[in-house]
């Protein structure tokens, strides 16, 4: 059976947050606020933004179908991301196991962390091997890292596997669907009720095209959220960001037709690509980027940014050699990627 308590490290179960000056008259109307030093002028920049940021997950839990206190709000995804090595894996003693090739991000926090990374290999098409994944688990295993759609390959992970690990699994199951905004497929995060052990990710910086006001959610249970919110630092998201994000969750309708967009020039662009001579693969992809195998990544990696044109070359990743990642952009971006690689010679 999951037990939570069992998962946390013992000095995170035995915590004491910070307590926030506004935390210890919360609820009672107030005027005048002579608490927390801050200067009386330059409203509001001169006041603390809430800790909690209350208003903004009123807002965003219909949008996303997630209750309120089912919702962590950070600096960027990156910061759940190491949130949960912090709460659950004991430096120097711990291990996590994720997929690879995968967002890097994952990999990064656990040497920060001092936590042993296990990276097993996709097989050959980028699907998940659930065997190999529980595997590579044992005792000391606390975390198993799923990005779908993954980064790079762009491919959303079989749904019956995932379910086969977070059920077998007894440790915390982290899925980030920081691109599941473009497909349809039903996201974990709608399943909390269902799966006590999971974390899942997203992010205001793909759809949302709102990559620099750095704003991550993960959405779990209650008991996990608190968890988050015992650890995190007390003022994490700033005013400016939630002033944002809460104007963006004003215009649904721009973002429905962002997406659109880009859904309709995903439909053109994989299949122009795939006829030039220079591409010997475009992979299936759920997200907003796609991976294509080349006959030569370096060379035409070095001669678009001769072109000004800027994709992500992920040769010496594994499973990838030879392969660029390319974003979605506008039309008039599409139509110039298109361009130069017709003219490209060698």
């Amino acid at each position: 059976m999951f037990s939570l308590d069992k998962l946390v490290r013992p000095n995170i179960q035995r915590l004491t947050p910070y307590s926030c000056a506004r935390d210890e008259f919360k609820g009672r109307a107030a005027k005048v606020f002579l608490d927390a030093n801050e200067n009386p002028y330059n409203t509001p920049f001169n006041r603390y933004p809430d800790p909690l940021q209350e208003e903004l997950k009123a807002k965003l839990a219909p949008v996303k179908g997630v209750a309120p206190q089912c919702i962590f709000l950070g600096n960027g995804s990156d910061e759940a991301i190491d949130l949960v090595y912090r709460i659950f894996c004991e430096p120097g003693r711990d291990n996590v196991v994720a997929i690879a090739p995968t967002y890097g991000m994952y990999s990064v926090c656990a040497d920060i962390n001092d936590v042993e990374y296990r990276a097993v290999p996709l097989r050959q098409d980028f699907t998940l091997d659930a065997d190999a994944l529980l595997s590579a688990t044992d005792s000391r295993t606390k975390v198993i890292w799923l990005c779908s759609p993954n980064n790079p390959t762009g491919n959303a992970l079989e749904r019956a596997a995932v379910e086969r690990i977070i059920k077998e699994f007894q440790g915390i199951v982290v899925v980030d669907e920081a691109y599941s905004d473009f497909n349809d497929l039903r996201p974990f995060r709608l399943d909390l009720d269902r799966f006590p052990n999971i974390i899942v990710l997203n992010t205001f910086s793909k759809l949302w095209a709102s990559a620099a006001i750095r704003l991550g959610m993960a959405f779990a249970s209650p008991e996990i959220i608190a968890l988050f919110n015992k650890v995190k630092y007390p003022y994490n998201v700033n005013i400016l960001t939630l002033k944002q994000a809460v104007a963006m969750l004003s215009d649904l309708q721009h973002i429905n037709l962002w997406r659109a967009t880009l859904l309709k020039e995903r439909s053109h662009l994989l299949p122009a690509i795939a006829e030039l001579p220079i591409c010997k693969a475009v992979y299936p992809t759920d997200a907003n980027f796609f991976l294509a195998r080349v006959t030569d990544a370096n060379d035409i990696y070095r001669y678009l940014v001769d072109n000004g044109i800027i994709v992500r070359n992920r040769s010496r990743v594994e499973l990838c050699d030879n392969c660029l990642r390319f974003t979605i952009g506008t039309p008039e971006e599409n139509n110039a990627l298109l361009g130069a690689l017709r003219r490209y010679r060698r």
